[in-house]
């Protein structure tokens, strides 16, 4: 099997929180995470270059031939046709910087140590190759449509759907549905017309639920009586999902499973957003939308109209919590209270606009997080709490009150 090595691209830093607890390799964008596109594409196995706090849960392994890419690019079918062509020694580049390149361990080792690509045989990527980055927090769902398209493609080419109970409605191409083993779905509207419907493996879809792909919901997850979920949206595994979501991403875990508007948003692992919370996505006055970035510390304009909330891992609110237009929340951020919340929360905040913050301690935390993921038959290992601990030592910066 191919040995890929993933490196992370220098927009990590702008896509936190998402990336404050893993590589960019493990975003989910469509279907998939990135590291699971490359893989089935390429048929390897990935490992990580990462930040260090994050290369024991995430450790590289190097063999005697290597593919080393840019995780943060996104892996079509013809980029990685063409990175499947290259030779030992060889490198494709975009625009100068490194796109993928086939190294022994001896030129992995020598790349690692002075970050330059001047010894290999560099060739720039052909201009018929689209390369499609990754580079700030609004392009996630902006980039889920298309994403959604591509996976589906690639996880049902030659298989076939098992068979959708006549008690639902499909509208538009049935080849557009395709529904996994053991999934449980009943008296529920599917409008493929627009996009795929993709629902994994024992999935429960409860009674008057209505979709309109693209759409794609991940294996074990739940969606409540009645949700209203217009894509592109894509459900992480495990997740609870209910109310009116508009095209948004949920990563594993995750819960929205009440009444509520979740629009333009992305929402990161074991989160749980409250009944009756809502968040706002577009501005009164139809403006364009600024958004917390982590690496410039201040707002920066998006040129979208629609941006919601992006929520990092473990973070939790309470219900009838309301979120404005281009909100940031951080990891373990926990939020309540009336009127609306800021547009930037840090990670590790406690509290809410009525009453204000204090610094949720990391102790308490951790013992949330394992009773959580306990609840999932998850362990909550070492190696998470020292990555947890990394982003509450390096977010003291942000939270304010404790100075």
């Amino acid at each position: 099997m191919l040995n890929i090595i993933l490196f992370d691209s220098d927009a990590r830093s702008h896509l936190q929180p998402l990336t404050s607890t893993r590589p960019m390799g493990e975003l989910r964008l469509g279907i998939l995470t990135l590291r699971e596109k490359w893989e089935r594409r390429l048929r390897g196995s990935v490992s990580y270059i990462t930040q260090e706090y994050l290369q024991e849960k995430y450790p590289i392994s190097i063999e005697d031939e290597n593919l080393v890419i840019n995780s943060g690019i996104i892996p079509t079918e013809m980029l990685c046709r063409r990175i499947d062509e290259i030779n030992m020694g060889e490198a494709l580049l975009y625009e100068g910087e490194l796109v993928a390149a086939r190294l022994n361990e001896s030129q992995f080792e020598a790349l690692i140590e002075d970050e330059e690509v001047r010894e290999l045989m560099g060739k720039e990527l052909e201009s018929n190759i689209p390369i499609v980055p990754i580079e700030r927090l609004w392009e996630m769902t902006r980039l889920n449509a298309a994403a959604i398209l591509d996976d589906y493609q690639l996880i049902t080419s030659g298989r076939k759907s098992q068979p959708v109970s006549p008690t639902n409605r499909i509208i538009g191409p049935t080849q557009n549905v395709f529904v996994e083993e053991g999934v449980q779905m009943e008296c529920c509207i599917l409008n493929a017309h627009d996009g795929p419907i993709y629902i994994g493996k024992d999935a429960v879809i409860m009674e008057g639920c209505m979709f309109r792909g693209p759409i794609s919901i991940g294996a074990d997850a739940i969606v409540k009586m009645g949700a209203k979920i217009y894509g592109p949206v894509s459900i992480g595994s495990g997740c609870r999902v209910g109310g009116e979501i508009v095209r948004s991403i949920l990563y594993p875990n995750a819960n929205k499973a009440h009444d509520g508007y979740l629009g333009d948003s992305v929402i990161g692992e074991w989160c749980n957003i409250g009944a009756a919370t809502n968040n706002s996505n577009l501005k009164n006055n139809y403006s364009e939308v600024k958004l917390w970035d982590y690496d410039t510390q201040k707002f920066e304009k998006t040129g979208e109209n629609f941006v919601g909330m992006i929520m990092g891992d473990h973070a939790k609110c309470g219900i009838n919590t309301m979120f404005n237009t281009g909100t940031v929340v951080g990891v373990f951020a926990n939020v309540f209270g009336a009127g609306y919340q800021r547009n930037f929360i840090p990670d590790f905040s406690w509290g809410g606009p009525d009453k204000g913050y204090r610094t949720y301690k990391f102790a308490e935390a951790c013992e949330t997080a394992e009773i959580v993921m306990a609840r999932r038959n998850q362990p909550f290992t070492d190696f998470d709490k020292a990555i947890l601990y990394h982003v509450y030592d390096h977010a003291a910066a942000f939270r304010t009150w404790e100075k």
